[in-house]
C-alpha cells in the first residue's frame, strides 16, 4: 500500500457504509480462531508480541485509525495512530481447567460480541492459553473497513510461515505521519466534493441504497429470478441481541472431493449440499414443518475474475450469489444436484476463479476473503436471504507461528441485521473447518447444527459412492468435539 503522507487516504463508500451500519448488536468485524500445538521450546505472549512487532510493517493499515472530517463534509480518512500501542491490540486470556473446547467457544463468543474501539486501529488479537492437550488458540477480530481487496493481507497471515523456523522480516523503524489538522481536512473535503461529486455528503448518504440495488441486480442475473419478494418466516430470522454463541465442525476434505469426483461439480457445491442437509436436520429437530419444495436462501459470496480484476460493485473480486438451499428435499443426491445447477450458472459466465488458483494468489489469506464476502452481503437488504455462507480455500500444507504448528482454523462471520446465524468454511491441510456464529438467544441449540454437518457429509458420501468405494479421509468426518 502506498500513499501520500500529506494527503490522507479517504475511506471508500463501502468502508463508510460498514461503519455506519454497525451497532452494538450487529458488529461488523470478521473473526478467526486458529488452534496451535505448543512447540517443544514453548510459546507465550511475549513471543507473539515480538513476532507481530517484527512483521506489522507488512500491514500498514493495522497501525492506522479512522479520523472523522469536521462537519462530516466528506468520508473519514485513514491516519497513522501516533499513540499506537501493540500491547493494547494483542491481549491474552486463559481458560479455566480442564481447558475444554466449550470453554474456548464461550470465551471466544464473548470477545467477538464486543465492539472495537473506533479511536484506535480496528483490530484485536487474543492469545488464549490453557487449552487441553498442550494447545493454545489465537483469536483475531478485524473490522471489514480494514479489508480493501483480495490483494490485502490480514494480520493473521503475517504471523504464519510454511516452515517451523520463522522467516526474518525486520523492516525499517516506523515513524507515524503527523495527524492532519482541521483546516487540511476541511480543505481536502471541499476539493473532493468539487472534483468527485459521488463523494459528497449527499452521495455518501445514498451509498447503502445504490450499492444494495447494484448487488440485487447482480444477484438477480446470477440466479435468474426476481429477488424482491420477502422471505417466509424461519428460525433463521431474528433480531440479534448483543451476545453470540459459537459452534465448530471438523470434516475431511477428502470426503468432499470423493463426492465431487463421483457426482461432478465442485468441492464448494458438495460443501453447500452438506450444509443443506445439516440445516434440514436442525430445522426438523426444531419441529419445523418442511414442505418438499422448502428452501433456505443463502447469500454465497463468490470470487470472480475478468478484465480489470476488480468488481466495481463490491470493491473487490467478490460478488454476491443467492442460492436456494433445498432443505425440504430428503434425498441428499437431489439436494446436491439442485445446488450444482444453481452454481453452474455462475461458473458458465467464465468469471469464476478455481480454488487452486485462488489459494495461490499473492497476498491470499482466508480471513481477507471471508471479510470481502461479508461485505458483499451487507449491500443487500436482509429481506432477500436467510443467512450468509462463505467457503474459502486455505493452504493445504502445515503453517507455523514462531515454531508453533497451526492444527486447525475456523472462520467467524458477523451476523447481518435480522439474521440468527452465519456460516463460514475454510479448508486447511486436508480438512474443511466450519465456523457457525449465532445469536445467543435465537439459536441456543447451534451446537446441534454443527454436529449435523458431519452426519450430513457421511450421508452424502454413502449416497454418492458405491459402498466398496467409500473411504473416509484420515481425519474422518467429525463434528464439534
Amino acid at each position: 500500500m502506498t500513499r501520500n503522507a500529506s494527503t490522507p487516504e479517504r475511506l471508500r463508500p463501502a468502508d463508510v457504509a460498514s461503519l455506519h451500519a454497525e451497532r452494538a448488536n450487529t458488529v461488523q468485524h470478521v473473526g478467526g480462531l486458529s488452534i496451535f500445538q505448543i512447540p517443544a521450546d514453548g510459546f507465550d505472549y511475549d513471543r507473539l508480541v515480538r513476532l507481530l512487532e517484527e512483521r506489522i510493517a507488512l500491514v500498514p493499515r493495522y497501525r492506522q485509525r479512522v479520523l472523522t472530517v469536521p462537519g462530516r463534509l466528506a468520508a473519514p480518512v485513514w491516519v497513522d495512530d501516533t499513540h499506537f500501542d501493540i500491547t493494547y491490540h494483542v491481549r491474552r486470556s486463559a481458560l479455566p481447567r480442564p481447558g475444554d473446547e466449550q470453554a474456548l467457544l464461550d470465551v471466544s463468543a464473548r470477545i467477538l460480541s464486543r465492539l472495537l474501539d473506533r479511536d484506535r486501529p480496528l483490530w484485536e488479537m487474543y492469545l488464549i492459553e490453557g487449552l487441553a492437550s498442550d494447545r493454545f488458540a489465537v483469536l483475531t477480530k478485524t473490522h471489514q473497513a480494514m479489508i480493501d481487496g483480495v490483494g490485502a493481507i490480514d494480520i493473521e497471515q503475517v504471523l504464519l510461515d510454511a516452515a517451523p523456523r520463522p522467516r526474518r522480516t525486520v523492516g525499517p523503524v516506523w515513524m507515524p505521519a503527523p495527524e492532519p489538522g482541521r483546516v487540511m481536512l476541511v480543505r481536502d473535503a471541499v476539493h473532493a466534493a468539487l472534483t468527485a461529486p459521488l463523494r459528497s455528503a449527499a452521495a455518501l448518504a445514498r451509498v447503502g441504497v445504490s450499492d444494495g440495488q447494484a448487488l440485487a441486480r447482480q444477484a438477480a442475473r446470477a440466479t435468474g429470478r426476481h429477488l424482491g419478494r420477502a422471505r417466509p418466516a424461519s428460525p433463521l430470522i431474528a433480531v440479534p441481541g448483543r451476545q453470540r454463541r459459537l459452534a465448530f465442525a471438523r470434516t475431511s476434505l477428502a470426503d468432499y472431493r470423493q463426492v465431487r469426483d463421483a457426482q461432478g461439480g465442485t468441492v464448494n457445491d458438495v460443501a453447500l449440499a452438506t450444509l443443506t442437509g445439516a440445516l434440514r436436520a436442525w430445522l426438523v429437530g426444531r419441529r419445523v414443518e418442511l414442505r418438499p419444495n422448502e428452501s433456505v436462501r443463502a447469500l454465497v459470496p463468490v470470487t470472480v475474475g475478468g478484465q480489470g480484476g476488480i468488481d466495481p460493485v463490491v470493491g473487490g473480486d467478490v460478488g454476491a450469489l443467492l442460492v436456494d438451499l433445498p432443505v425440504g428435499e430428503p434425498d441428499p443426491l437431489r439436494r446436491l444436484a439442485h445446488i450444482r445447477y444453481a452454481m453452474a450458472v455462475h461458473r458458465a459466465s467464465g468469471r469464476s476463479v478455481r480454488a487452486d488458483a485462488l489459494a495461490g494468489l499473492r497476498g491470499f489469506a482466508p480471513p481477507t476473503l471471508h471479510a470481502l464476502g461479508t461485505r458483499a452481503a451487507a449491500g443487500l437488504t436482509r429481506r432477500m436471504f436467510h443467512l450468509v455462507v462463505t467457503n474459502v480455500p486455505g493452504p493445504q500444507q502445515p503453517m507455523y507461528a514462531a515454531g508453533a504448528r497451526m492444527i486447525e482454523m475456523f472462520p467467524v462471520l458477523p451476523l447481518a441485521a435480522g439474521q440468527a446465524l452465519s456460516v463460514g468454511m475454510t479448508s486447511y491441510d486436508g480438512a474443511l473447518y466450519v465456523g457457525i456464529n449465532a445469536d445467543r438467544d435465537a439459536a441456543p441449540d447451534v451446537a446441534a447444527l454443527a454436529d449435523a454437518v458431519a452426519t450430513s457429509l457421511a450421508e452424502l458420501v454413502t449416497a454418492a459412492c458405491p459402498p466398496r468405494e467409500v473411504q473416509h479421509g484420515a481425519r474422518g468426518p467429525r463434528s464439534r468435539r
